[in-house]
């Protein structure tokens, strides 16, 4: 009987929810559950890391030599740093230099060509990079707009 009452309260807090900020809110706070639980393997010869992708900053590259900067540390494999932005793009990674994707969701904000991130650190912005890291940033904030 109380896994039905449960399911209940779950459905009447759902609709709540549905009423307040739309069918629309609910179906991006559920992708943005499902993005925050996939995983990114970092893979070298000698080790295989899982990360989190909601706990990567960015990614560096230089000569094939990416090393991801992450909430818990930083990691080193061998790449392209376009490959790493095709499997990243879909989480909200954008490059942001010829050698540095970053994700959207961990910018605090945006100034000239330099983008500080939720851990301050500051990252160039290419002048070919600029415009559409800052209408991504803008899209993903919207709620900050005036």
């Amino acid at each position: 009987m109380a896994s039905k009452l449960q399911t209940l309260d779950i459905l009447a807090d759902i609709q709540l929810f549905i009423n307040i900020y739309g069918e629309s809110a609910l179906r991006k706070a559920m992708q943005q559950y499902i993005d925050n639980q996939q995983t990114y393997l970092c893979k070298t010869k000698s080790q295989t890391a899982r990360i989190k992708i909601s706990d990567i900053y960015y990614l560096q590259s230089r000569q094939h030599n990416i090393t991801i900067h992450t909430l818990h540390g930083i990691y080193k494999k061998y790449g392209t740093l376009s490959q790493e932005l095709t499997a990243l793009y879909p989480y909200g990674f954008i490059k942001c230099t010829q050698s540095c994707i970053v994700s959207l969701s961990k910018i605090r904000s945006i100034q000239n060509n330099d983008v500080t991130l939720i851990d301050d650190t500051v990252l160039h912005v290419s002048r070919s990079c600029a415009p559409k890291v800052l209408t991504a940033f803008n899209g993903k904030n919207y709620a900050c707009n005036k």
